[in-house]
């Protein structure tokens, strides 16, 4: 699918594209935009879960990377390190990479396997009508995500750049979830570190998103547990466990890389111009029996 917006950076006005594989469509995003082309690989280790191999560094490669960087208490820190640096978490595999996890390898429930196997054909999703969206798919962007840690404030902000332009919030005051919560594409988070890695257990999800860009479906049952280990400057492991007993007969647990893209910072997008989403999920209303028109 397709998702083109207006995009604000250095003063000057410039129209950008990210584009997604559609049935029929062989598209891959802009090369300034997507990280496509990389020549990432990927391949299935023990315990079934999928390993991308990733270049290290930006996009088109680069050195080799440093260590981590580290606070004064000798901790990582998975954002920038000072006020004057930029840069953002972009997907390891780009945007047209392959599923987090293969579909025969995941303990669907049947009407969750037939759901998740529509969505490879139809890809009505609701990320390219400007949707926010949690867990992998939150990452898997052509424009990448900025973490914020405030510890004063107890809480650590994930921003994302592309969509539908929001922010995720992370509670690490020690707090627990609240018991009557309204759910939400983000769901309602609370972290800590273990060592060098930073831990997030969330629930209170809607069922308005999809998992991931190839459309792993889940329920409100969803209870999600994820890791970031920055293992170099340019490079954090996540790692996700989804526990869904609404759409998952057991729970399962996949990973993938993100890598940094130096230079790089916040600037304006604005999903809902020139999208042309609706066009290529419906072509031109011909397939699809509509009595009102569609609003991406």
């Amino acid at each position: 699918m397709m998702n083109a917006c207006l995009r604000l950076s250095a003063g000057a006005l410039v129209f950008t594209a990210a584009l997604w594989t559609t049935p029929g469509i062989t598209a891959a995003a802009d090369q300034a935009g997507s990280g496509a082309g990389t020549g990432a690989g990927s391949g299935i280790v023990g315990g079934g879960l999928l390993v991308q191999e990733q270049p290290q560094g930006r996009r088109g490669g680069g050195p080799p990377a440093k260590p981590a960087p580290r606070n004064a208490a000798g901790r990582v820190i998975l954002g920038t390190t000072t006020a004057a640096e930029k840069g953002v978490w972009l997907p390891g595999p780009g945007i047209t990479g392959p599923p987090i996890k293969p579909l025969d390898q995941l303990p669907l429930q049947p009407w969750a396997r037939k759901l998740a196997e529509d969505r490879l054909v139809h890809e009505l999703e609701p990320h390219t009508r400007c949707k926010p969206s949690g867990v992998a798919r939150e990452f898997q962007t052509p424009y990448g995500v900025e973490f914020v840690e405030l510890n004063d404030a107890g809480r650590m902000f994930l921003f994302d750049i592309g969509g539908p332009h929001t922010f995720r919030t992370i509670f690490t005051d020690g707090r627990s979830h609240p018991k009557n919560i309204l759910p939400s594409a983000y769901g309602h988070s609370i972290g800590w570190w273990d060592g060098d890695t930073f831990v997030v257990d969330t629930t209170n999800f809607h069922e308005g998103f999809w998992l991931d860009r190839k459309g792993l479906p889940h329920t409100e049952k969803l209870h999600v547990v994820e890791r970031w280990t920055r293992t170099d400057y340019n490079n954090i492991d996540y790692e996700v466990t989804v526990d869904d007993p609404g759409a998952y007969t057991a729970p399962w647990s996949t990973r993938l890389n993100l890598r940094w893209e130096s230079g790089t910072e916040l600037f304006e997008y604005v999903c809902q111009q020139a999208n042309y989403a609706h066009e290529l999920m419906l072509g031109n209303f011909e397939s699809v029996s509509r009595t009102t028109m569609v609003i991406p």
